[in-house]
């Protein structure tokens, strides 16, 4: 579910309009078309609970839809593999819950990342995505870059392996984003524009604006600016997601009076 949410055994004509669905922001359409399956088939039960924590963590709304999805993919996971994936799932939710907020859910993120790990094989597809969730754990919630580069970059070489593309833009973003809290400015333009090359080439739309916001924190002015502005005109046209970008969108002293 990182990258285009498919697999080799998908159905192709499918997996292509649940991607492009997903990539506008489209979550409810997207996760509609998987929903005959998602009561029978674990691998579409996990997308279809991805897509809809996708859509918590992008807008913040549609929690209690997510929370049935999920009981549906572990109640029907029947390997290992599946549970450790669905317990991934769980833990990315209750992640989502606690950075935007809603429920501090920390502590249940956690142990459900940590059963994952227990339960998938090591050279399971499912562990560059797990290891990006517990990177974000570390570096949003517990507060500990270190842990997080580590775990970053265990995604980062794995989706290498996988050919993953979407994790690989967000390992880089969240890797330059260390290396600019640190004062590494040329690492930390190299990471945001890889990230923003990979999501352009893809065509994935929604998570456009956060790449440029992010390349637009290491850059000077105009091209800043510059920046910012195409991230607003591709928020605007996506109807205002994510929601948790708006207060970056505006000139530096206006982003600061927000922020305080």
């Amino acid at each position: 579910m990182s990258g285009s949410g498919t697999t080799a055994d998908d159905d192709p004509p499918l997996q292509t309009a649940v991607w492009r669905l997903r990539s506008r922001a489209c979550w409810t359409d997207a996760a509609a078309l998987l929903e005959d399956d998602a009561g029978t088939v674990p691998a579409a039960a996990l997308q279809r609970t991805a897509l809809l924590t996708e859509r918590c963590l992008y807008t913040g709304q549609g929690w209690t839809e997510a929370e049935d999805a999920l009981r549906t993919a572990e109640a029907i996971a029947r390997s290992d593999d599946e549970r450790g994936a669905a317990a991934s799932e769980r833990g990315h939710l209750a992640y989502a819950s606690t950075l935007l907020a809603v429920r501090d859910r920390a502590d249940e993120a956690s142990v459900a990342l940590s059963r994952s790990a227990a339960l998938l094989a090591p050279a399971s597809p499912a562990r560059p995505l797990l290891d990006f969730r517990r990177g974000l754990i570390a570096q949003n919630i517990a507060e500990s870059p270190q842990a997080a580069r580590a775990a970053f970059r265990r995604a980062h070489a794995g989706a290498a392996t996988l050919g993953d593309e979407l994790l690989l833009s967000s390992t880089w973003r969240h890797l330059a984003a260390l290396a600019l809290r640190e004062g590494e400015l040329a690492e930390a333009r190299h990471g945001f524009a890889e990230s923003l090359r990979i999501r352009e080439e893809l065509g994935f739309l929604v998570g456009t604006a956060p790449a440029l916001i992010s390349l637009a924190e290491a850059e000077d002015e105009p091209e800043a600016a510059r920046l910012r502005a195409e991230a607003g005109r591709l928020f605007r046209l996506l109807g205002g997601v994510p929601t948790w970008l708006a207060p970056y969108l505006g000139p530096p002293a206006q982003r600061t009076a927000e922020a305080s």
